[in-house]
């Protein structure tokens, strides 16, 4: 089973659509003893940077979900506001603290060529390329505020007049920028292409 972390940030009852289409076992939940028993995390989101940690706060869900990811490994995926809060920091609408999972900050995009926020359906590209990777395809993308990273980590991009970060890797730990739950069937095959190393429908 799959844990859906529901702390009042949306975009959950779509993730689960796409788990369930997928034959997945999800549950949408905010408690501590199912998401333990959990065999995988996902923690969607959309909106401030700084509501959805004063939402995580106070669910107290912070504790339980670095001990789960960080300590025992726990595979994990973020989405969109979701990825943005396992930085260090946020800057949605002013300058806070994140989960510090990964080094990196969380700006707005600043491009005087193209609208904000960044909205519709774009390819994106790893500068390593060598590697083999399922998410070549096209993936749909709403966001006004970016992930800066630490470089280290395995990064794929998205051009939006500038490079944008679309997704980074480390360990146990994956995050999109772009919605995979909402990007059709290479949406669904990356969904399933993570977590079929981990767990079985």
């Amino acid at each position: 089973m799959i844990a859906i972390i529901d702390y009042g940030m949306g975009n959950l009852a779509s993730v689960k659509k796409a788990l369930n289409k997928l034959g997945i076992s999800s549950l949408i939940t905010n408690c501590k003893d199912e998401i333990i028993n959990s065999k995988g995390i996902i923690l969607p989101g959309v909106g401030s940077f700084k509501q959805a940690m004063q939402n995580l706060h106070d669910l107290k869900l912070i504790p339980i979900l670095e001990d789960e990811v960080l300590n025992k490994k726990k595979p994990f995926l973020g989405i969109c506001l979701g990825m943005q809060l396992i930085f260090e920091k946020g800057s949605e609408p002013e300058k806070c603290i994140g989960l510090g999972w990964l080094k990196g900050e969380v700006a707005p995009i600043k491009n005087l060529e193209l609208p904000i926020p960044h909205l519709g359906w774009n390819n994106i590209y790893s500068k390593e390329k060598t590697k083999e990777d399922s998410i070549k395809n096209n993936f749909y993308f709403i966001h006004s505020y970016h992930v800066k990273p630490d470089e280290s980590l395995e990064i794929y991009w998205v051009d939006y007049g500038i490079p944008i970060v679309a997704s980074v890797r480390k360990d146990n730990i994956f995050a999109t920028q772009f919605h995979p739950e909402k990007s059709q069937q290479a949406g669904l095959d990356l969904i399933k292409s993570y977590f079929q190393n981990y767990v079985k429908s």
